[in-house]
């Protein structure tokens, strides 16, 4: 792709070619006419004064002749060829030719009065023709078309010339503005290009030029989201190495427990211990996937699914959880039909959520699961009967790795909800959390029912 330097060194030598190029044209035009008016002019007052000669001298006959030669002046040798081109005659109205100046051609040089143009002897002259009554006389005074077109290519020559010579120069400078003009954008990309990857710090806008301040802001604005992001990558992974690491040492206790016990009722509690602390290392790999996944963008292109079908799969995942738990897990749809290309951000969500209000829940309570449609939004709602969560942990729980005052037997990751509030985040949609009326939590995801 040609490069923006090239383009406006391109645009502005055009631009420039064709008003010079405009000028010219003016120039031979505008010359061409006021050369040819100033040599009219000239034409007339000769005849005009040739005239007034030899009404002066008495007549055509005397020395009318000497009056005649020097009332017809010619252009001076110049060494251009101009010399001798102005030509007189004076007719008489009887058609008779009185007189007429040296180099004028045999034949009339017109049949008109004032300004024409006439082909004599192979030569086209232009002629202004003054008539006088009282002396019966015309007079006829003229210059050659090729002398005048020789003149006004001189006059133009002279006027282009400079011009020609000027060009090349305003090209270079055209060429040097372009250059100085992009030079910031090159200090910018070397600046850039000397960064190293680590640093995101801002950079320096209060020198740049006016048209390159938004894009420094929106990089600024870039690196400040990097870092934001960074930031949040390194303290994910120290938190899930932190996580990751607890349950692991518990794991190797027991497993030691479990081989030095000396009954079997000792080791089968470590073996308890061993399956308890597997099933939470489980859910926590289970639930960085699940934030990894809610975090990278969704084209939306995964096939469409039923809303109600996808909340059921996550039902009947999560059965032998709320049976060992002795919790009652209710789906109520109301054959609501929605399809959604969002399956892969809102099954991680509805689990979450489930299994929360799963873990919440005391035994013997049940959990409610709810799918709705309320015009245009799509509403599915979790329902426990647990302990809720603590006011002063409502604003916080939807951070990752937070747990609330109710977390079961800090036994929580403190990601599920963040994982929630990321995936409806992505999908346009609204996290609700408020009590539930007689105790316990309501948790509702509101999406649109058409995607964004």
């Amino acid at each position: 792709m040609i490069s923006i330097r090239r383009r406006l060194l391109t645009i502005l030598l055009l631009a420039t070619g064709a008003i010079w190029l405009s000028a010219v044209i003016w120039i031979q035009h505008s010359t061409r006419t006021e050369v040819g008016h100033v040599l009219d002019r000239r034409l007339q007052e000769s005849a005009q004064m040739v005239a007034s000669l030899i009404r002066r001298g008495g007549g055509i006959a005397g020395p009318e002749a000497a009056a005649l030669a020097e009332a017809a002046p010619a252009l001076a040798e110049t060494g251009r060829g101009f010399a001798r081109q102005l030509i007189c005659q004076v007719w008489g109205f009887d058609g008779q030719l009185k007189s007429q100046s040296d180099g004028a051609p045999a034949g009339q040089l017109a049949r008109q009065e004032g300004f024409s143009e006439r082909a004599v002897d192979g030569e086209v002259w232009r002629v202004y023709t003054h008539v006088d009554p009282d002396l019966g006389i015309r007079v006829m005074v003229g210059d050659a078309r090729s002398m005048r077109d020789r003149l006004v290519h001189g006059v133009a020559m002279g006027l282009l010339a400079p011009a020609m010579l000027v060009l090349p120069l305003l090209a270079a400078l055209i060429w040097l503005a372009v250059r100085s003009g992009l030079a910031p954008l090159d200090r910018l990309a070397q600046a850039l290009s000397r960064r190293p990857a680590t640093d995101l710090s801002p950079l320096g806008e209060t020198r740049a030029p006016t048209e390159l301040r938004p894009m420094i802001e929106a990089l600024n604005g870039l690196f400040h989201r990097v870092e934001g992001l960074r930031e949040r990558e390194r303290s994910f992974t120290a938190f899930a190495a932190h996580e990751l690491k607890t349950p692991l040492a518990g794991l190797k206790t027991q497993a030691q427990v479990a081989t030095l016990a000396p009954d079997a009722a000792t080791r089968d509690r470590a073996l308890a211990q061993i399956a308890q602390g597997v099933d939470r290392t489980d859910r926590m790999v289970r639930q960085l996937l699940d934030m990894t996944a809610t975090e990278n963008a969704i084209d939306g292109t995964a096939p469409a699914e039923d809303g109600a079908r996808i909340l059921a799969d996550v039902a009947d995942e999560l059965a032998g959880l709320a049976q060992a738990r002795g919790v009652a897990l209710r789906l109520e749809t109301g054959g609501t039909e929605w399809r959604s290309t969002q399956g892969p951000l809102l099954a991680p969500a509805l689990r979450n959520l489930l299994e929360n209000a799963i873990l919440a829940s005391p035994k013997g309570a049940s959990v409610e699961a709810r799918l709705t449609r309320e015009g245009e939004r799509i509403r599915f709602s979790v329902l426990d009967r647990g302990p809720g969560i603590a006011e002063a942990d409502r604003p916080h729980v939807t951070e990752r790795f937070y747990r609330g005052a109710a977390s079961a037997s800090g036994g929580g990751s403190g990601l599920g909800l963040a994982i929630v509030a990321a995936a409806v985040e992505a999908m346009g949609g609204e996290l609700r959390l408020s009590p539930r009326k007689g105790g316990g939590e309501q948790a509702e995801i509101i999406l649109p029912a058409a995607p964004a």
